[in-house]
């Protein structure tokens, strides 16, 4: 049999693969297009309203 402490451990690093997989699939890619997304936005905001187009001087 196995003692508790080798159980434990099988779980946790059950536990370590699938956060990983989470945020390497999921977390970081929405992450980066929420990032990025918002970045546009805020340009895009900034020459509409305030600063004009782009070579406009």
């Amino acid at each position: 049999m196995s003692t508790p402490e080798q159980v434990d451990e099988k779980e946790r690093a059950k536990y370590e693969w699938r956060s990983f997989l989470f945020i390497t699939i999921f977390l970081f890619p929405i992450l980066a297009v929420a990032i990025v997304g918002g970045y546009g936005f805020i340009v895009w905001a900034m020459q509409v309203f305030f600063l004009g187009p782009p070579g406009h001087g």
